[in-house]
């Protein structure tokens, strides 16, 4: 027996019932000889981490645009955090470990540059151009299917992309967030709690490093129902989750979902809304505007071909190129 079927037996005797096992798999949109080692899930995690577009992660915004330290977030610890958020609970609920991480890891590979502001924009001009928008989600998928190695593809499991297109949940109250009503994988809906878990704690950790807020304007309940300190507040959210899930579905106590609808909130009006974490916004849209508009007119793409481009810039690549457009370059007299 190869070492992927022997993994596989061990996913049926090991994992709960209601997971998704990489034997059952509804497979790729085009057929693969199976590899001897991995399975599935797991090749699929490995295609994203060697993707052109995981690397880039590294340079795109969360929250603060192009912060100055070395201990804020970007997309990529963003990813990871949710990754490990998302495996724990994975585990700790018998669900399938490499289908969550593989999707975890992908989840916001199509995120454009300078955070939500640069989806924003982005959807903004895509709209005006005739197209139905932007969404960061679709836009992942796009990527994954479409985009990645010079336009292949990287042909990842059903289960995989779905779960992918389903992790956001967009600005709404937590239970609306939460209640994933038809779920393609428990998987998928472990990673979509697991994002906001993620981002909930660390833009408030973010913001305290920024001095945007203080921690003496944390919402009382916020602070007895969660803890008083990041890595507490990850973990109260991450063992309430595991001690109300029934039959591998995970879910939250009512105290808990209060909390975190209070968090939410309060950094939408103290953080996300905050002079100094928007003060950069209208440069922004300037500056991928302007792109866009270049890459139509000047490059004769199409909006979808723009979006692309765009959508997969980092934030220091967006300003460099603006700047080679758009910013005159100094120039020596050449002598007799």
């Amino acid at each position: 027996m190869n070492t992927r079927l022997r993994w596989e037996e061990i996913e049926r005797q090991i994992l709960s019932p209601f997971a998704a096992l990489s034997s059952e798999s509804k497979g790729r949109q085009k057929n693969e000889e199976p590899c001897s080692v991995r399975t599935c899930f797991q090749r699929d995690r490995d295609r994203i981490i060697h993707s052109k577009s995981f690397r880039r992660l590294k340079h795109k915004t969360q929250v603060l645009l192009l912060p100055e330290g070395d201990h804020y977030r970007t997309r990529l610890t963003h990813t990871l955090e949710v990754s490990q958020i998302a495996r724990t609970i994975s585990r700790a609920l018998s669900l399938n470990e490499d289908l969550t991480e593989a999707i975890a890891l992908g989840h916001d590979l199509g995120h454009t540059p300078f955070g939500h502001m640069g989806e924003k924009v982005l959807d903004s001009l895509a709209k005006e151009h005739g197209m139905c928008g932007f969404h960061h989600a679709e836009q992942s998928l796009r990527v994954i299917d479409f985009i990645e190695k010079d336009g292949n593809g990287l042909n990842l499991t059903w289960e995989v992309r779905m779960g992918i297109i389903q992790h956001s949940k967009g600005q709404v109250d937590v239970h609306s967030g939460f209640d994933l009503a038809n779920p393609s994988t428990l998987e998928a809906w472990v990673v979509r709690i697991s994002d906001s878990i993620a981002y909930l704690n660390h833009d408030l950790d973010d913001a305290l490093r920024a001095q945007i807020i203080s921690f003496s304007d944390l919402p009382q309940v916020v602070i007895n129902e969660m803890g008083n300190t990041h890595a507490k507040r990850i973990n109260s959210l991450i063992m309430d989750i595991i001690e109300n899930s029934v039959n591998s579905r995970p879910s939250f106590s009512a105290g808990k979902l209060i909390s975190i609808e209070t968090l939410r909130e309060f950094l939408f009006s103290s953080v996300y809304r905050h002079a100094n974490a928007q003060i950069e916004d209208f440069r922004v849209e300037h500056v991928l505007a302007a792109l866009f508009k270049y890459r139509i007119d000047k490059c004769k793409e199409s909006p979808q071909d723009a979006v692309d481009f765009i959508s997969g810039m980092t934030d220091r690549f967006a300003l460099q190129l603006f700047k080679d457009i758009y910013v005159p370059s100094p120039w020596a007299k050449i002598s007799d």
